[in-house]
């Protein structure tokens, strides 16, 4: 007699993708059993997020990607049929809303599944502003942030030595891509054909201002000197006028301790990876206190910049001793996450991967 199973959702990630921290602290957070779900992971370094099996579950081929069985098809019995949901946002409020004490989820857990979801109409809308038009904005890109983390030719270097082997990677995925498509080899349509060549085209524009920040500037050729030049243009303003601005809204929407004040929520969830890259690309280590880190975010942005400080309830104060003062809400926040489970076994390992060992 066959056996059957019951179908399972499979989270497609890499975990040195921000948004895919996401993810990651979500199931956590949720309670998820480690076996409720399919965990497979896309080497973005290798380009394998452009292959055609995963465009054929995400066009865009982006992670995370959650593929879930249609609900009228969970029997055991039924031969399931999927969807996939490729935004981290939508990712998150569905894992939110199918683990609850009412759900129908095929759990093996019985760790508690906490509503992530705000709790009030007011919530609601501070959660829209920091995760949607804050966080998730063209501004905030963490990716263009850290592919912008050098302001000069000498940190430009430094960058270089843990860019150029990503990039190349990417790059000679995208080049084979082609190559197969163009001999006949894979059949795509000529969209997917476009879709690497736009790839392809910007990975080799930051691939050029990477392979010679070994040389000076006057050992360039002129196409190089433009492209350096119109980095450290675009690196100028994301860290010297985009994040400075971002911080100071960031800190005016947080509440405290949480993003929403009192309970961890779905704005939580992504303004907390989201601060620990950019102050990971600052030099601070998750295991930092919140003053810490902040500082040192503050030190790298430069040009006297500091984010609001104002005298908190005395619960997020946390100073050392009888020192009375202000701190900023990012930094208690900062405090606040870092206690959670969730955040010690995501970053257990200090986000070497943004560093070269």
């Amino acid at each position: 007699m066959a056996t059957h199973t019951v179908p399972k959702a499979v989270l497609y990630y890499d975990p040195k993708s921000i948004w895919c921290c996401v993810a990651q602290m979500t199931l956590i957070e949720k309670g998820y059993g480690q076996d409720e779900l399919d965990l497979k992971v896309v080497d973005l370094a290798k380009g394998e997020n452009y292959g055609p099996p995963f465009l054929r579950l995400n066009p865009k081929g982006t992670v995370p990607t959650l593929v879930v069985p249609l609900d009228k098809t969970l029997s055991d019995n039924i031969e399931s049929r999927y969807k996939a949901i490729t935004e981290s946002k939508a990712i998150v409020e569905f894992l939110d809303k199918s683990r609850s004490p009412l759900s129908r989820t095929h759990t093996t857990s019985d760790a508690p599944a906490p509503s992530l979801a705000p709790a009030t109409i007011a919530f609601s809308a501070t959660c829209k502003i920091i995760v949607d038009d804050i966080l998730h904005s063209d501004a905030a890109d963490p990716n263009k942030l850290f592919f912008l983390n050098a302001r000069d030719d000498s940190s430009l270097r430094a960058l270089s030595e843990i860019q150029a082997p990503h990039f190349k990677g990417k790059h000679d995925a995208l080049v084979h891509l082609l190559s197969e498509a163009e001999n006949g080899k894979v059949t795509v349509s000529e969209k997917v054909k476009e879709l690497w060549k736009t790839k392809k085209d910007a990975v080799d524009v930051l691939l050029n201002v990477y392979d010679n920040a070994s040389k000076s500037y006057d050992e360039l050729d002129s196409d190089s000197k433009v492209k350096r030049d119109e980095y450290f243009k675009m690196a100028k303003t994301a860290w010297d006028t985009n994040v400075p601005k971002l911080l100071t809204k960031l800190n005016e929407e947080v509440i405290g301790p949480f993003a929403l004040g009192e309970q961890l929520s779905i704005a939580d969830l992504h303004l907390g990876p989201w601060l620990a890259v950019v102050a990971r690309l600052a030099g601070a280590a998750p295991s930092d206190d919140g003053d810490t880190a902040i500082g040192k975010l503050e030190k790298h942005i430069g040009n006297g910049f500091s984010v609001p400080r104002s005298t908190l309830a005395i619960d997020l104060m946390k100073v050392e001793g009888d020192r009375p003062g202000s701190r900023s809400k990012l930094a208690a926040f900062w405090d606040t996450m870092r206690e959670r489970p969730s955040w010690k076994k995501v970053y257990a390992d200090g986000l070497a991967w943004m560093r070269k060992d």
